[in-house]
């Protein structure tokens, strides 16, 4: 099976078992903050699932079609989560407004403190796993899946402290308090996840150090009365396509200028996985 596969499946079955134990301690102990994670947590999976099919649907060789793949899927994926996730922050500071205005007593605070620390160390091992694939793989929607889980944890570790401080102080003015913040941190989130998964659609270049390597790659075979222009770049999920114009000397040989389009096309895609090289031969 693939490897993005298995790790998207594992993201699904973790999502889905903290889903079940934060709203069960969530509703013994009427806290809005652990509700909130549930509400965090049920939008991870929904994530996790969106991954799960775009991994699999991304992968799908080129068809009629779509001549150039389906790597797109994974940046729209990609959008969808962060739209996910923003909806869930605000849902989450609405929540926390209402406890506010209308206060009630946290009970059960050991079990909730406990589920929490659960959480923060599921979401620590699946986000590591999910990162190391993603960038194996260079996997926008794993990636997101991952940062995800990652914020995940920080919140957990955030509502955590806050049920300690209430069992401190015991003022429940702490709890909303603390959803508020988790909700600001997962806004941050969804912003930075969009802007990562958005850009890919607009088909912007590659970071500049990648075409940097790139034109590297083609002045290294660009012997005397050789050169190049109009260098293009950009990537679709995992997928990245180059493009350029080579100028030959108008005495070279058909079968020389197709070799030396080869060692370049082959060149730039053992620096570069899952990579289309697209090249125009002119004549000075």
């Amino acid at each position: 099976m693939n490897k993005k596969i298995r790790v998207a499946r594992l993201s699904i079955l973790s999502n889905s078992v903290l889903i079940v134990l934060k709203v069960i301690v969530g509703v013994l102990s009427g806290s809005v903050s652990i509700i909130s994670e549930a509400i965090h947590s049920f939008m991870d999976l929904l994530a996790s699932l969106v991954a799960f099919f775009s991994v699999r649907i991304s992968d799908t060789p080129a068809d009629e079609r779509h001549p150039y793949g389906h790597g797109k899927f994974e940046n729209v994926s990609g959008v969808a989560e962060a739209l996910l996730i923003f909806i869930a922050a605000f849902w989450i500071i609405f929540e926390a407004v209402k406890k506010i205005i209308n206060p009630s007593p946290v009970e059960h605070l050991g079990y909730g403190f406990a589920v929490m620390i659960v959480a923060a160390i599921v979401n620590i091992f699946v986000s590591r796993k999910l990162y190391r694939v993603a960038k194996e793989t260079d996997s926008v929607a794993l990636e997101a899946d991952a940062l995800h889980l990652k914020t995940d944890v920080y919140t957990s570790i955030g509502v955590a402290v806050g049920l300690v401080l209430i069992w401190i102080s015991g003022k429940p003015l702490v709890d909303p308090i603390i959803a508020i913040l988790v909700a600001l941190l997962i806004l941050k989130e969804s912003f930075e996840l969009f802007s990562k998964a958005y850009a890919p659609l607009l088909d912007l270049a590659l970071p500049p150090g990648d075409v940097a390597q790139i034109s590297e790659i083609i002045h290294g075979h660009c012997g005397e009365n050789m050169s190049f222009h109009d260098l293009r770049t950009r990537k679709a999920g995992n997928y990245k396509y180059v493009d350029f114009h080579l100028n030959l000397d108008p005495g070279m040989t058909v079968k020389k200028a197709h070799a030396i389009c080869d060692q370049i096309e082959n060149d730039i895609k053992k620096t570069f996985d899952h990579t289309e090289v697209t090249i125009h031969v002119e004549n000075f």
